[in-house]
């Protein structure tokens, strides 16, 4: 489960927008919450309905998901230090391998197996762990293997399928009708526990945690939530999804009565699209926004609660070629009001690549309105920037392709200007970032750190992971023993270094 604040993975152990059309010729299998097939309970004077006859009926497409992943783990307490040779341990201080699991919900929303979730639910967990398999288990305990389908980090949706056929699914409503105070019903699998029912209401819409990006914006709830309901669906009375269990806002990991969903009406295009085994792309201004605090508001002369301020406009982006200035104060985009509801981030996130668009902005008091050819919005990872000083973290979208260069000892990503600019490199220069070392192998004996750039390796340039992994990999065919790495650091200080590989 992800914690709005404090984002956490549901790991028990540590370790744009076709609607879909489901077709339904006589004698098909219909959805479980089918219009008509739910019948509700009459409830007794001032006291609730009972859900269960709705419960009944949704639960079989309700799904526990879970996930087997591979770890190293580090047995020398003091790797990496001058005392690492003489406290090495039984495995003479290198990593080993250990088996990890992860569980969370889901649910099929097609007869013939597919499945959403969150894509934290079947990420790894921590960074240097592999998903080797993802199992997805019904309520009458049916096993499948899932394969991944789509995945998109941003919107931490996935898309799964499973080999079956007439199983039992649901379809998604319409959460832009929802209401405050309507009452909402969420299943899923808390801690493990399968099948769990929980009941409340809807305590906001349009909640925004504060996190950024153009997806902060959710269904608040005070049903419980806590670890292992995430990617689980949220009712409303009708038995159509409305929200896909995301987050909890909690001290402790557990529920203190405020849950967020993924809206459906957001979730659906993502997940259709994810579907097509097509990629999600977001609009993007290329800009740094600061919220407009009342102090700020007053000393730019604006009204309260409306626009946001520009605070960086990235060179070369979409904001800058169209005219937008440091201490701009957006207004409106596209028509749409930017509000602390509606932020310049989801206006822009929700606007199609290459479409030209209407800003209204506020500069020096003034109000005008600038065209805007919108960018396409990079991926999540390079949006975040790099400090090479800064823990790991959570494992990348990129994990996958970085796993290959382990022989190398390394792993890596592409070098972006934004990530050039924070570990002081030239934002122009071509190569591949260090994210990191293995202390164990002879890159990190040969003093190579998180922050590097390969500008080459065996005098090929490099720009991917992937070319990476495939030059090393053609290394290795060939019976090569090392690789000749040119590496360039802060300041542009450059040097040759021939690294070992491992098998």
């Amino acid at each position: 489960m992800r914690y709005a604040y404090a984002i956490t993975s549901a790991l028990l152990v540590g370790g744009a927008s076709a609607a879909l059309v489901l077709q339904n010729p006589a004698g098909a299998q219909t959805a479980q919450n089918e219009p008509g097939a739910i019948q509700a309970s009459s409830p007794r004077a001032g006291a609730p309905m009972s859900f269960a006859d709705m419960v009944a009926k949704l639960q079989p497409a309700v799904v526990n998901i879970s996930t087997t992943q591979r770890v190293q783990v580090q047995t020398n307490p003091f790797a990496g230090t001058p005392f690492g040779g003489l406290f090495g341990g039984q495995q003479g201080g290198r990593p080993v391998t250990r088996q990890a699991e992860s569980l969370g919900s889901g649910f099929i929303i097609s007869a013939d197996g597919y499945v959403v979730t969150n894509n934290h639910v079947i990420s790894a967990g921590q960074r240097g762990a592999v998903v080797e398999s993802i199992k997805v288990t019904l309520s009458d305990r049916r096993e499948y293997t899932a394969k991944l389908i789509g995945r998109d980090p941003e919107s931490d949706l996935a898309v799964l399928k499973i080999e079956g056929a007439n199983l039992p699914f649901v379809k998604f409503g319409d959460s832009n009708q929802s209401r405050v105070g309507d009452w909402v019903v969420a299943i899923g699998n808390p801690f493990g526990l399968g099948g769990s029912v929980t009941a409340g209401i809807i305590s906001a819409l349009h909640r925004v945690t504060g996190q950024g990006g153009p997806l902060d914006r959710f269904i608040q709830t005070d049903a419980s939530i806590n670890r292992g309901n995430s990617g689980g669906p949220m009712f409303d009375l009708n038995g159509n999804v409305i929200g896909i269990n995301s987050q909890i806002l909690s001290p402790t990991g557990g529920n203190v009565g405020i849950g967020f969903a993924i809206p459906a009406t957001e979730a659906k295009p993502i997940i259709d699209t994810l579907m097509k085994g097509d990629k999600v792309e977001r609009g993007y201004l290329g800009v740094g926004i600061q919220p407009l605090t009342d102090d700020l508001a007053k000393s730019f002369g604006v009204p309260k609660g409306k626009g946001e301020l520009i605070s960086r406009v990235e060179p070369g982006e979409a904001a800058a070629k169209a005219g937008i200035k440091q201490g701009d104060i957006i207004m409106k985009v596209d028509g749409k009001e930017v509000t602390p509801d509606t932020t310049l981030s989801y206006l822009a996130g929700a606007l199609r690549p290459g479409s030209r668009v209407p800003i209204e902005l506020i500069r020096d008091g003034k109000r005008m309105t600038v065209q805007i050819t919108v960018g396409t919005r990079p991926p999540v990872e390079q949006l975040a920037g790099f400090d090479p000083d800064a823990d790991e973290g959570a494992p990348s979208e990129e994990d996958a392709q970085q796993s290959a260069t382990a022989s190398l000892g390394l792993s890596v990503a592409a070098l972006t200007p934004q990530i050039a600019r924070s570990i002081g490199v030239d934002p122009d220069m071509k190569g591949v970032v260090v994210v990191g070392v293995d202390p164990s192998s002879d890159a990190a004996q040969k003093q190579l750190r998180r922050g590097d750039v390969i500008v080459s390796i065996n005098r090929t340039p490099v720009a991917t992971p992937a070319e990476v992994a495939r030059i090393v990999s053609e290394a290795k065919q060939n019976g090569d023993g090392q690789v000749l790495l040119y590496v360039t650091r802060r300041g542009g200080v450059g040097g040759y270094f021939a690294v070992d590989l491992t098998d």
